[in-house]
């Protein structure tokens, strides 16, 4: 890996910052959820997970409980998961079409995924400050991914993120799935529909549609 990556995501696991993120994300590690109460917890920020070298980078929201701040990577142990990564192995993204577990031998190609908030956060609703410090840990991710081209954000609260990320006015930039945008002369902003449960569930997203925008980016 990268040594500066490396030394970022060290920052990121050790971060303890935001008090009730904290708070959060370590007594979900001790309650558990009842079908993962054999299992340790990884209960810190989690970082960001891909090819370093990726043109793509793929951004969510925030660690799910059970998921990410269970497993310790990012889109790992929940049905979101399930979902995307069905969809990047059939766009030829990932080498496998599941994500359960650290050293599960997930490899990804050309993408990159990391979240705008490295803490799961209470009823999944980061307050603002707690965005806007953690906002310092993507902005060196974007430095650092010396040959990022697009940014894929999930769901429109990723996507509001990231234009804040960039100082960019929300007005200018209608959130729908498939919209692409300039963000600078060398970003551009692709919006996507979350994958989670109640989206594919109700067929706001499905297979067909995330994969078509999958190849897309190619």
């Amino acid at each position: 890996m990268n040594p500066k990556i490396k030394n970022l995501n060290q920052k990121i696991i050790s971060c303890r910052k935001c008090d009730r993120l904290t708070e959060f994300r370590e007594k979900i590690a001790i309650e558990k959820r009842k079908q993962f109460e054999s299992e340790n917890y990884w209960g810190k920020p989690v970082t960001g997970f891909g090819d370093i070298n990726s043109e793509i980078l793929m951004l969510g929201l925030a660690p799910a409980a059970h998921g990410g701040n269970r497993t310790g990577r990012v889109f790992t142990g929940d049905k979101s998961a399930e979902f995307l990564f069905k969809c990047l192995h059939l766009a030829k993204f990932s080498n496998q079409p599941n994500s359960e577990r650290m050293n599960d031998g997930l490899t990804l190609n050309n993408i990159y995924l990391t979240l705008a908030l490295k803490c799961v956060p209470p009823f999944d609703k980061p307050t603002s400050n707690e965005l806007k410090e953690c906002f310092k840990y993507l902005k060196e991710e974007f430095i650092l991914l010396k040959n990022l081209r697009i940014i894929v954000t999930l769901g429109k609260i990723a996507f509001d993120s990231c234009l804040k990320v960039f100082e960019l006015k929300n007005k200018d930039f209608k959130f729908f799935h498939g919209a692409r945008y300039r963000l600078n002369n060398k970003l551009e902003i692709v919006a996507s529909y979350h994958p989670s449960p109640r989206n594919v569930n109700t067929k706001r997203i499905n297979q067909t549609e995330m994969i078509k925008l999958l190849k897309s980016l190619k």
